[in-house]
């Protein structure tokens, strides 16, 4: 494990028959640092959030979180070890209340509430992400945005030390984009490391201490936002020649 490092990444690789969507990726995550994910579309950012998550097994190579061996994990397992995440597409559970999708990351995470307790600790959550007038609610009533604050809130419930962010602030207007970047980094600062998968560039400069940048599967650059955003291979990957 790298000095300091969180998550560790070792030459990962994942295929899906002969399409390799992850190629040979390595990256560390340090203790309380935001790690910027960006890449075109289809460039294998979301399977990456897969694999580390546990939705997904590598094809190749190993993921750990301190001296565990995650990557051979159950995603329940990493789940309680104290990784969680958001999804591109919100996945929530309609059966339930707003309240009650939250308490499940509270009773199935890392934090491992139970009861009052647990519901509690859901409503505060739910009034820190700007929700706590709609603990009653059924899903179907709230916007897509607000879905994915519920999704936000139910992550924060299982108290992770890693927080995966699969493209959270896309689709918010001006301001609360402001109010999500502004979240974000407060959650840095009570000690959290997070990973942002991120197509808004206003939110990657404010955010991310690094960025790894990925093109079909691969990774192009790694640096600090300015760095990366400026390197040719990049604008190449997300412009074309023309602009390389």
């Amino acid at each position: 494990m790298a000095e300091n490092a969180l998550l560790e990444v070792q030459g990962v690789s994942k295929h899906f028959g002969g399409l390799v969507a992850v190629d040979q990726i390595s990256f560390t995550l340090r203790h309380n640092e935001v790690l910027g994910l960006i890449g075109p579309n289809g460039s294998g950012k979301t399977t990456m959030i897969n694999l580390i998550s546990g939705a997904l097994r590598p094809t190749m190579g190993d993921i750990f979180m301190g001296d565990r061996l995650i990557s051979e994990r159950p995603a329940r397992f990493i789940a309680r070890l104290g990784i969680a995440r958001t999804f591109q597409l919100v996945r929530l559970l309609p059966s339930l209340s707003v309240l009650e999708n939250v308490m499940a990351g509270a009773v199935f995470g890392h934090k491992r509430l139970w009861g009052r307790e647990a519901r509690k600790y859901a409503a505060r959550l739910l009034e820190r992400v700007g929700m706590g007038h709609a603990i009653g609610m059924p899903l179907l009533a709230l916007t897509y945005i607000d879905q994915k604050r519920v999704e936000l809130a139910r992550a924060l419930a299982a108290d992770p030390d890693i927080l995966l962010l699969d493209e959270w602030l896309a689709g918010l207007n001006a301001t609360e984009l402001k109010l999500g970047i502004d979240l974000v980094q407060t959650l840095r600062q009570e000690g959290r490391a997070i990973i942002v998968v991120e197509h808004v560039m206003d939110a990657i400069r404010s955010l991310c201490d690094r960025c790894i940048v990925m093109n079909s599967g691969a990774m192009i650059a790694e640096g600090s936002p300015g760095q990366v955003l400026a390197d040719p291979a990049v604008i190449h990957a997300y412009l074309g020649d023309s602009h390389a």
